[in-house]
């Protein structure tokens, strides 16, 4: 049975209430969970850039639900700090862990003052990367000059087997190069042809490796808050691919989202107060064969959806 997991996001929220918020939503049902790692929110209106590493010690500590993050193990951060972050984490809280790798954003990597680089050098960067870390939880030294660098890079704790490594992909072409080297596949929810079209690129190359599905949503009990408020806190997160991967501040994001209408951001984002077309659109999502459903509601009633969810949504998925 696929499990149906809350996304706790950094960008949004302080880490002590995320914690708490993760922390209910295992008590109501919940039985996954991962979260965002950046270093900057999306726009000021979320307000929030917790530190992801800190917070998935006491997150693990105080739940018992597997955990995936996803963030860019090249840029800001090392690939063999990331690669430490984590063994940490498996050998304090056992193999619950999935680290999802991308190839990072400017919004956050930038920070280093380092020239950005284009797309097809952050994708070997990132390759080299899983490979410096696999090599460092196996327990070998590791010296690589390359995109990256390491220089006599030994892991002394580590994990007790290699924690597995999705790809984070957004379109076909990602997702089938994804294929060639990661554990598994986590997308965003997208129209069903799109996703379809994600899903079954990676599919064709990776066999049976298991594909999540981080969904985004917006609901309230009243139908005008969930578009209002979706549109107040997540019409930064629409942009196209290219875009948001080069824009630098939130202040960027938020003159490059200004003209959006409420209308496009309820096309972008599953918006409705009506718990069964909830329960419908996350049925079709399962019949794709997803592992796993990452549920994120993107407006700040967070314990409201918890709730409501938890008792009706979980619940009636789990029948089918």
């Amino acid at each position: 049975m696929a499990r149906i997991g809350f996304h706790a996001s950094h960008e949004q929220f302080p880490p002590s209430e995320l914690l708490a918020l993760t922390q209910r939503a295992e008590a109501a049902g919940f039985d996954a969970a991962m979260c965002s790692d950046h270093f900057h929110p999306w726009s000021t209106a979320q307000g929030q850039s917790g530190h992801s590493w800190s917070w998935l010690g006491a997150a693990m500590a105080t739940t018992t639900l597997p955990f995936a993050v996803v963030t860019a193990p090249v840029g800001r951060q090392h690939p063999a700090l990331v690669a430490q972050a984590v063994a940490t984490l498996v050998e304090m809280h056992g193999e619950r862990f999935t680290l999802v790798a991308g190839s990072g954003e400017a919004l956050n990597e930038a920070i280093t003052g380092e020239r950005w680089p284009p797309k097809d050098l952050r994708n070997q960067r990132l390759v080299e990367a899983v490979e410096a870390m696999r090599a460092l939880w196996r327990g070998e030294e590791v010296t690589h000059r390359g995109a990256i660098t390491l220089e006599q890079a030994r892991l002394y704790t580590r994990p007790p087997s290699p924690p597995p490594v999705f790809a984070a992909a957004l379109t076909p072409e990602t997702a089938a190069w994804a294929a060639t080297w990661a554990d598994g596949l986590m997308t965003v929810s997208m129209p069903e042809a799109k996703l379809r079209d994600v899903v079954s690129a990676f599919r064709d190359r990776a066999g049976d490796k298991p594909v999540y599905l981080q969904v985004k949503l917006s609901y309230a009990a009243d139908e005008t808050a969930a578009r209002h408020e979706a549109h107040a806190q997540w019409r930064t997160n629409v942009l196209e691919g290219e875009v948001s991967q080069e824009l630098r501040s939130p202040r960027q994001f938020e003159d490059a989202a200004r003209h959006l209408s409420v209308d496009e951001i309820c096309r972008a984002v599953r918006v409705s107060a009506d718990l069964q077309r909830h329960v419908d659109w996350l049925a079709a999502d399962l019949e794709l064969g997803f592992e796993r459903l990452y549920l994120h509601n993107v407006n700040r009633r967070q314990q409201a959806f918890v709730d409501a969810f938890g008792e009706t949504v979980l619940p009636a998925l789990r029948k089918l």
